[in-house]
């Protein structure tokens, strides 16, 4: 019988299978500084003095921190060993200014704010961990592949319920017993792994088969088969839909940016991303057309200085306070207790960075920016690393999805797209967004050290179990 052996070295591109825990520790220890440092210096600065009560969130931070790392230590050796730190840095920068902005705010110091984050950063941090420990063969999503996609939808669908809670406009919360939450954070989690599974099966079709157009002989287009358009109308078919009945521009423009990047990364085809985008542009327009809402976001974002759109009722007061706060805040910052980010309002959600521009400055800012962009090259890395095609896409649609929100929100804040009210990843207030965000750093954790474990080889025949092989086994009976 052939005698296993355990490869030492990468093969065909993949990760080297080498423990990272100890490199791990040691980021997860200047995170755990980094945030106590920050907690300090805000309360040095708005209070002079060290408020007692922030030492609460850098204790519980710290130690689920620790606890994350021993449970990798344990069940997930191989993982990848930044993802975790540098989400726990960003969670405790967002909790600090969080902290900073309901301190200096026009209502006072309350603290309920900063306490509802830091339940919902344990929460998501628990869901982490628990997916590292449950989903210890993420090759096995792939099974529930419409049980995940009806639940996406479900979730979609919810805040068109009667559950569902409208505020300026749009309609993405539900209302439970005085607690809200919005489900499209979650679906969104399930609906990349629904792209990944449908799309990894069909990529071979959809990448060959198609007809072409030319002009003489010079190829123009290639254009896919009317039957092969089928996920192409049911992802624009879910975008229009959350455009039009919950007028929430921004997950839309999130979801269907991330459908067209894993289509395109599982065909390589250009032409599916051009039909993809005309169409959108097309759903886009005709809910321009009909809702007031879409309207006076786009004259927003053409005329947001115009004296008539700034003082209406809904107009660009938010968008032009909060350029006037980066303005305010230069290359250094203005401290945490001067400016006044706090006084605009969603500061501490939709326009977050923001208020990170204008307290930390633009220095502040472009490292907070580097760290987010950290967390999506990881991703990218772990997809690349990855050797099934289908966590190749989950791995490369959540480094997409968490670096085109960025670039959403980041847009809308600069007046380079339309401000859609989205949050930015581990910073904002709130737990929906926070909670799934933490599930996505555990579901590229399992899928990084499915990639780095050691893999045994033989030295004689076919491994036993192995995978690519179906082994018969006859017995002769009666003889």
């Amino acid at each position: 019988m052939a005698e296993p052996r355990t490869e030492p070295t990468a093969t065909d591109g993949a990760l080297p299978p080498v423990p990272k825990r100890d490199q791990e520790l040691r980021l997860l220890t200047a995170s755990v500084v980094f945030i106590v440092l920050t907690l300090g210096a805000a309360s040095l600065t708005v209070t002079e003095g060290l408020d007692p009560a922030l030492l609460t969130p850098a204790l519980v931070l710290g130690g689920a921190g620790t606890a994350l790392h021993v449970l990798l230590r344990l069940v997930a050796p191989y993982a990848d060993p930044i993802v975790m730190p540098v989400a726990l840095a960003l969670t405790g920068l967002g909790l600090t200014m969080i902290w900073v902005l309901e301190t200096t705010g026009p209502d006072g110091p309350d603290g309920t704010g900063t306490q509802r984050q830091l339940l919902w950063a344990v929460a998501g941090m628990v869901l982490c961990g628990a997916t590292v420990a449950l989903v210890r063969r993420p090759r096995r999503l792939r099974l529930y592949t419409y049980l995940i996609a009806l639940s996406a939808l479900l979730l979609l669908l919810l805040p068109l319920s009667p559950l569902g809670h409208e505020v300026l406009g749009a309609r993405r919360w539900i209302q439970v017993a005085g607690f809200t939450m919005q489900p499209s954070e979650f679906a969104k989690v399930l609906l990349v792994i629904f792209l990944a599974s449908y799309l990894g099966r069909q990529r071979e079709v959809l990448a060959t088969v198609s007809r072409t157009v030319r002009i003489g002989r010079f190829k123009v287009f290639s254009v896919p088969r009317a039957r092969d358009l089928a996920p192409m109308a049911v992802g624009w078919g879910m975008a229009i839909l959350l455009l039009v009945g919950t007028r929430d521009l921004g997950t839309s423009l999130l979801l269907f940016g991330t459908f067209l990047a894993v289509l395109y990364a599982a065909t390589a085809r250009k032409s599916w991303v051009l039909i993809g985008l005309t169409a959108f542009a097309g759903g886009a327009y005709a809910a321009y057309l009909v809702f007031g809402h879409v309207q006076n976001r786009v004259e927003i974002w053409l005329d947001a200085f115009d004296p008539e759109v700034y003082n209406r009722v809904g107009g660009s007061f938010q968008v032009v306070e909060g350029m006037f706060a980066l303005a305010e805040g230069g290359v250094f910052g203005t401290g945490f207790n001067d400016g006044f980010a706090q006084e605009i309002f969603a500061a501490d959600s939709d326009l977050i960075l923001v208020s990170v521009g204008e307290k930390l400055g633009v220095t502040g800012l472009l490292a907070v920016l580097v760290l987010l962009f950290l967390l999506a090259q990881r991703g990218f890395r772990i997809a690349l690393g990855a050797k099934d095609t289908f966590l190749k896409l989950v791995a490369f649609g959540y480094a997409f999805l968490l670096a085109f929100d960025v670039f959403i929100v980041l847009g809308g804040a600069t007046l380079i797209i339309p401000l859609t009210g989205m949050t930015t990843p581990f910073l904002s207030a709130g737990g929906s967004a926070l909670m799934a965000n933490w599930l996505i750093i555990g579901l590229w954790l399992t899928i990084s050290e499915s990639a780095r474990r050691p893999q045994q080889t033989f030295t004689l025949g076919t491994a036993p179990g192995d995978p690519a092989t179906e082994v018969i086994d006859v017995r002769e009976r009666g003889h």
